[in-house]
């Protein structure tokens, strides 16, 4: 299987990745939010905004 981000053949210490830097490269990709994960739902705008509140509270204290 070739490496999903040069397409080299993929070493076995980091698959399906062929070395360590494609492998970060996809992780930055995923923590940039690069990706995403295709969903049906309509986003909750409220449901976030108490996430996100309660969120500053918890770094708060």
């Amino acid at each position: 299987m070739p490496c999903p981000q040069c397409n080299k053949p993929s070493a076995e210490a980091f698959k399906p990745f062929c070395s360590k830097r494609c492998a970060d490269v996809d992780l930055g990709k995923w923590l940039n939010e690069s990706y995403a994960l295709p969903s049906q739902e309509p986003l909750d705008e409220e449901a976030i905004e108490q996430m996100i509140q309660a969120q500053e509270i918890v770094t708060k204290e």
